[in-house]
């Protein structure tokens, strides 16, 4: 998971025994504040919304708030499935389970308002997971792809694709496995920025009409 407030980035990272979060400072790259989960934690995507930072966990089941400032627990709430991806918009959270369903949720009881399916001429898109609401649409990876899909928040129907094949060749080998997995958006400046799962390196990135 990966989110941006204010010149600081917030990393979220998953696997058994490995998961954590993270708050460092883009100019300077140093970790300001670091969380450890214990090892039966699997976290998951992150945002940042109304001062606080909301992580999902993958089968736990569970998410956890923090303050942005200094990433002091708040609260841990249950959630009714898995957590893969997240974001907001102005007034709920928008959470993927990896199917092709967004859910929108209320942030401080995580009860669900509503949701989509996500289609494209009436063909449903599943493996959704990370998330990134910019400009009014929702960006969302495909797992296991490198394409990104840019959602209508509305009715779910797909408003673009955004392929990123080949940017996985600007990695060096070792660091070349892992699959496209991170969107943040900084709303100031307008800047997209996207990495990988355990890619070393975070790429901005211009978007160009296909001619």
């Amino acid at each position: 998971g990966l989110a941006w407030d204010k010149g600081f980035i917030f990393e979220g990272t998953g696997i058994y025994g490995h998961s954590s979060l993270r708050k460092q400072s883009l100019q300077t790259g140093r970790t300001e504040h670091k969380i450890d989960y214990q090892d039966d934690i699997f976290a998951e995507g992150v945002t940042v919304f109304d001062d606080k930072i909301y992580q999902l966990t993958w089968k736990n089941r569970l998410v956890f708030v923090y303050d942005k400032h200094d990433l002091s627990l708040i609260k841990k709430l249950n959630y009714p499935r898995e957590g893969w991806g997240i974001t907001h918009d102005s007034h709920n959270l928008i959470v993927s389970d990896g199917s092709s369903t967004l859910y929108f949720i209320d942030p401080e009881t995580l009860t669900e308002v509503r949701r989509i399916t996500v289609q494209q001429r009436s063909r449903t898109i599943s493996a959704l997971n990370e998330l990134e609401y910019i400009n009014g649409s929702v960006y969302a990876n495909i797992w296991k792809s490198n394409r990104i899909v840019i959602i209508s928040p509305s009715n779910g129907e797909v408003e673009g694709w955004i392929d990123l094949s080949g940017l996985d060749k600007k990695l060096s080998k070792d660091n070349s496995s892992g699959v496209l997995n991170g969107i943040m958006f900084d709303p100031d400046k307008q800047r997209l920025f996207v990495t990988g799962k355990l890619w070393p390196t975070l790429f901005e990135i211009e978007l160009v009409k296909d001619t």
